[in-house]
């Protein structure tokens, strides 16, 4: 089985800040499948399991706060038993042109601080799909209000052709 996490905050009014990027992309991910999200309170979690190439794959949107993601991917890997391998990360950064999408395994979490926390529990050496979420208001604003701060109309809009080349390195890099 693999694990993919997209990393956001819950609560509705994070529903369209750059930090949850990861969550909006499993969400494009899951309609795409046709499958329905779960509620897991006894993990902090909403979970949907589908098959992409012929693997079965858990959908994981941690309902910890986002520098806590780590603890929740760490019981949901435990209890299914799923290796580092196969487990992957989906989440915004900063540093990113908006609309830039970038995989890559292993690293730094470049200041993200959901990533931060799944490498203190399992190494830096996880699977991530970067999502750039970079505009001129980064220049004005500080980290913590950037990254919680909504996406621009036009930014929205894009969404239509982001999210399925984020889609698309989600299935080629699983």
């Amino acid at each position: 089985m693999k694990l993919i996490v997209g990393l956001g905050n819950p609560g509705v009014q994070y529903l369209w800040t750059r930090h949850n990027i990861g969550f909006i992309a499993l969400d494009f991910l899951a309609i795409t499948l046709h499958t329905k999200w779960t509620d897991k309170p006894k993990w902090q979690a909403l979970v949907a399991e589908a098959t992409i190439n012929g693997e079965k794959v858990l959908m994981l949107k941690p309902q910890a706060f986002y520098n806590k993601s780590g603890e929740v991917v760490q019981q949901v890997a435990h209890f299914y038993k799923i290796a580092l391998s196969d487990i992957m990360v989906v989440c915004d950064d900063f540093d990113l042109p908006y609309g830039e999408v970038r995989f890559r395994t292993g690293g730094s979490s470049g200041g993200n601080n959901g990533l931060t926390s799944i490498i203190e529990h399992f190494g830096n050496d996880i699977k991530r799909v970067r999502i750039g979420t970079n505009n001129a208001m980064r220049a004005t604003m500080d980290d913590a209000d950037f990254v919680l701060s909504k996406f621009t109309d036009d930014e929205k809009t894009a969404l239509s052709t982001l999210l399925p080349r984020v889609v698309d390195q989600i299935t080629n890099h699983l």
